[in-house]
């Protein structure tokens, strides 16, 4: 028999004895040294339930013949039975997914002020302030998407034990989808999608890189080494957590963009240095790159939907019902079941659903383009202690996660009651302080390019230029300083490709054989393309004679184009097709009218 090793305990042992597997049984009997009595229980197929009653006569049944390692092996199940017990896991009351437990390990994580710091900010941003039940926080998402992130591994695993899915690579998966939005900052993506491109021109940041940074100062700065090595996570475990958050390392991305497009996806060309091709599938739960059906995204439709007030036409649960993996292409992936086609274009128009209706209401981004404003304004006055002690402006923090940790939406607040004298910082106050009066910029209106015209968002500056171009010459310089252009892109997820194409399925007669789905075969009435763009004029300037100068260049530019007259507006709406009368002389008309003449005669006759 071996050395017990009681410093590195399977993480499965704090989980109650009713989520054992088979295999979570064979793993412990091999962590205490019994490889071989380990190999007869999983041939045995000994489960969570059968273990209670096992005698040594069913040991010596299964042919354990020697005496010693019968005792040894009741020994264990003792120590099994004695140990895994619901006490060890925190149950959270959700309001989205119900009583769900998270591993002590992720409670560690959770009962950090890094981690604490996501229930100060706001879900949808500025979205709050139009619906009033977009009050939700990246906190209870983070819980949400780590519970799901399990759930769907380890049906995984119980369907398919072939795949040898250990309660390590459960663990962390759950702890990725844990942290994978330790990185944002305040308002969420207002911060680095709005914010730092325009404090920071030509910077390339993103928050799945922030939140891979926050996670390293999170472990270190609690002391929580020693907490990952207690339930068995090592150097290659975190990597792999990390991984799953924002992806290969860049010198492993670059590398394999330069190889050949039919490379062999042995190991060496494999861009993952936390799992090897083999649990490649595993990458697909909390981010997945490939075709965006992943666990995040579960949770914030089910949870947004559920605070905003909207349907929501997906049912996660029951993917996780179908979800198996397949070898496609060399590649392990998650696939489904080819009936479940329907139910995944639906998943995604639930995602279009929400970004037209809440995440880009025109509403919504005019509120954040004044919230972007006053940050970019107050930005070198509002500062955070970092590393050493030295203060750091919000920009600057994004580079000291120290100073980082403490950038919650209370900036808002901090701004907005401050007393500073500075110019900056008074006109700063004065826009937020218009956004809670509701004197909000004014929406020109909206037009759509018959295709995604414009590729990058950063082209929104040359459509300004063109359309302050159109102006008359007096109005030039107003309108340059109160013009503001955004471009919106609607899609499923994917630009202008179809997602789905992206999805293998397999059917019930043969479930180990992968195929794809066209949308030629699932319905003629799903989109022809997937993606659309509208282009939005607002302004700064509330004064109606001007709001009506910026309207009249902006059907001009719109005429020029040959896009649709702008609608939408604050004030007015463009004429669209009007409501056609029915023509009194159509056959049907003439007819009807014929009959009531006749119905006429008819009675005059009687009479």
């Amino acid at each position: 028999m071996m050395q017990i090793d009681h410093k590195r305990p399977p993480p499965f042992l704090y989980y109650p004895l009713d989520r054992w597997t088979p295999n979570n049984i064979a793993e412990y009997f091999t962590w205490n040294g019994c490889s071989k009595l380990a190999k007869i229980l999983k041939d045995k197929n000994i489960s969570n339930r059968r273990l209670p009653e096992l005698t040594e006569k069913d040991l010596q049944d299964f042919g354990i013949e020697s005496k010693k390692d019968r005792e040894e092996t009741m020994k264990i199940v003792k120590e099994i039975l004695a140990s895994a017990i619901p006490e060890y896991l925190k149950i959270f009351n959700d309001p989205i997914h119900g009583h769900i437990e998270l591993h002590p390990l992720c409670v560690k994580i959770i009962d950090t002020p890094e981690f604490q710091r996501l229930r100060f900010i706001k879900q949808l941003g500025a979205c709050y302030f139009v619906y009033p039940g977009a009050a939700h926080n990246r906190f209870e998402h983070s819980l949400g998407v780590c519970h799901l992130a399990g759930e769907l591994v380890r049906a995984i695993g119980d369907r398919q034990p072939q795949y040898h899915i250990t309660s390590t690579d459960i663990l962390c998966v759950e702890i990725a989808g844990l942290c994978h939005d330790l990185g944002h900052g305040p308002f969420s993506h207002l911060f680095d999608r709005k914010f730092i491109p325009e404090a920071i021109p030509g910077g390339r940041w993103e928050h799945e890189q922030a939140s891979v940074e926050m996670f390293d100062h999170l472990v270190k700065k609690n002391g929580l080494e020693e907490e990952f090595k207690k339930y068995g996570l090592e150097s290659a475990d975190l990597t792999f957590i990390k991984e799953q958050i924002k992806g290969p390392s860049k010198d492993e991305s670059e590398r394999r963009k330069s190889t050949s497009d039919t490379i062999d996806l042995d190991h060496k060309d494999w861009p993952f240095k936390g799992r090897d091709k083999n649990k490649g599938f595993l990458y697909e739960v909390v981010a997945n790159k490939r075709n965006g059906i992943d666990v995040d995204k579960w949770d914030y439709f089910a949870r947004d939907c559920h605070n905003l007030g909207i349907r929501n036409n997906f049912d996660h649960l029951r993917f996780i019902k179908f979800a198996r993996v397949l070898s496609v292409d060399k590649e392990y992936q998650i696939c489904s079941r080819d009936k479940e086609v329907q139910m995944l274009y639906d998943m995604f128009h639930t995602r279009l659903t929400l970004h037209k209706r809440a995440y880009q209401h025109r509403v919504n981004v005019i509120i954040e383009r004044m919230i972007t404003e006053a940050f970019l304004l107050a930005d070198k006055y509002v500062k955070f202690p970092g590393k050493g002690g030295d203060l750091k402006t919000m920009s600057q923090s994004i580079d000291d996660m120290e100073a980082y940790s403490k950038l919650t939406d209370g900036v808002f607040e901090r701004i907005l009651y401050s007393t500073d004298t500075e110019n900056d910082m008074v006109e700063a106050r004065e826009l937020l302080t218009r956004i809670l009066q509701r004197k909000l910029y004014k929406c020109v209106g909206n037009t759509k390019p018959k295709d995604k015209a414009y590729k990058k968002k950063s082209e929104a500056t040359k459509i300004k230029a063109e359309i302050v171009g159109m102006g008359t010459v007096g109005d030039r310089q107003a309108l340059e300083a109160n013009l503001i252009v955004e471009i919106m892109n609607m899609d499923f997820g994917k630009g202008e490709e179809n997602p789905i194409d992206d999805v293998r399925f397999y059917d019930k007669r043969n479930s180990e054989e992968p195929m794809q789905i066209r949308k030629e075969e699932v319905s003629h009435i799903l989109p022809s393309k997937f993606t659309d763009q509208y282009i939005y004029l607002f302004i700064r300037n509330d004064d109606p004679d001007f709001y009506q100068k910026a309207l009249d260049t902006f059907q001009k530019w719109c005429k020029v184009k040959t896009y649709p007259s702008p609608r939408g507006g604050t004030f007015s709406n463009a004429e669209m097709t009007p409501y056609k009368r029915p023509n009194p002389d159509t056959e049907e008309d003439l007819v009807s009218k014929r009959e009531r003449q006749d119905s006429k005669k008819r009675k005059l006759l009687n009479n």
